[in-house]
């Protein structure tokens, strides 16, 4: 099943069901994504007979500029670093330390609005240095304090794919303070569609998006990455969210950058990897970060060529 929210002039939009083509819905009246997922067990199964009404080939023609963010707003944004060879790399890239855990690397960012796919996402110097970052993410219902990993599995209903929006020049002197991300981390993208697990097959498998992440930059291709390499799967970081207490419904947990061990051939899925690996390389750094009409886009790939979350194409503006 595939979700979208339209926008109609309210802050939580409103919940369609989307064709597997993506080219027709269903309006779930009286629904956004936010309620739904707070009453997933009477909401399911309204959306499942709506999306049996679109492959009988119901529904009307979904129009691409009124899709906002599947979730534009939720309670709670977490997001993780599950891909070891990401963390390598940033500890390159700014000269850090590794850090010494057996725990998932998590913070909790912004979550009062997610940017719509196709949105200008604006900011106020590109010196702070603007970066993408391209990686999956989980939608939970209600998760009690204390689940385990098994059970974890159970509270993920929706999958979706996001960019998250980072200010490298910001990054490093808020996290030597001990206390997180604020200034750093500005609202995150998302692409157009949410869907449930049994969409993408068997490239949901181990709690993990075995999928490849097609990231382009003005044009021209980044990245090709993809996301079976965590070193953490999402039910694991359902379980550490939820260690010392519940996680509300419609918690988002993010897959932290999508990043492989065979980033010569694979490329990267944010610039600071970029210059990270020409730091090694080279011994400096000559990509720059983004600038005023920089254009990133983004789309999930499946084996069979589909492309179940849509693309997430967003442009750089002067605030």
């Amino acid at each position: 099943m595939r979700l979208a929210t339209l926008h109609n002039g309210k802050p939580d939009g409103e919940l369609v069901v989307v064709s597997d083509d993506g080219a027709r819905y269903l309006a779930a009246p009286g629904l956004t994504l936010l309620s739904a997922i707070e009453n997933w067990a009477d909401a399911a199964p309204v959306l499942e007979r709506l999306s049996g009404l679109l492959a009988q080939g119901q529904g009307g023609a979904l129009d691409p500029a009124r899709i906002i963010a599947p979730m534009p707003r939720s309670w709670q944004w977490l997001d993780g670093s599950a891909f070891n060879q990401h963390g390598e790399l940033m500890q390159v890239a700014f000269h850090l330390p590794p850090v010494p855990t057996d725990r998932p690397l998590m913070y909790q960012g912004l979550s009062d609005r997610f940017y719509a796919p196709t949105a200008n996402v604006p900011f106020n110097d590109p010196a702070l240095g603007i970066d993408f970052e391209g990686e999956f993410g989980i939608i939970v219902d209600a998760v009690p304090m204390g689940v385990s990993v098994e059970e974890a599995a159970s509270h993920i209903k929706l999958i979706v794919q996001i960019n998250d929006w980072s200010l490298r020049a910001v990054a490093p002197v808020e996290m030597k303070t001990g206390f997180g991300w604020v200034q750093a981390k500005p609202p995150c993208g998302m692409a157009p569609f949410a869907v449930t697990p049994d969409v993408l097959g068997d490239q949901w498998r181990d709690g993990r998006v075995c999928a490849d992440l097609f990231v382009e930059w003005n044009g021209a291709q980044f990245g090709l990455v993809n996301g079976e390499e965590m070193a953490w799967s999402f039910p694991q970081l359902v379980a550490h969210a939820a260690r010392t207490r519940d996680l509300v419904a419609g918690t988002i947990i993010g897959s932290g950058t999508v990043s492989n061990a065979g980033y010569a051939t694979r490329g990267s899925a944010c610039i600071s990897e970029r210059r990270a690996i020409e730091m090694i390389a080279d011994g400096s750094a000559t990509t720059a970060f983004m600038a005023y009409g920089d254009r990133v886009r983004m789309e999930a790939r499946l084996a069979d060529g589909s492309t179940p979350f849509g693309m997430i194409d967003q442009t750089v503006v002067q605030a």
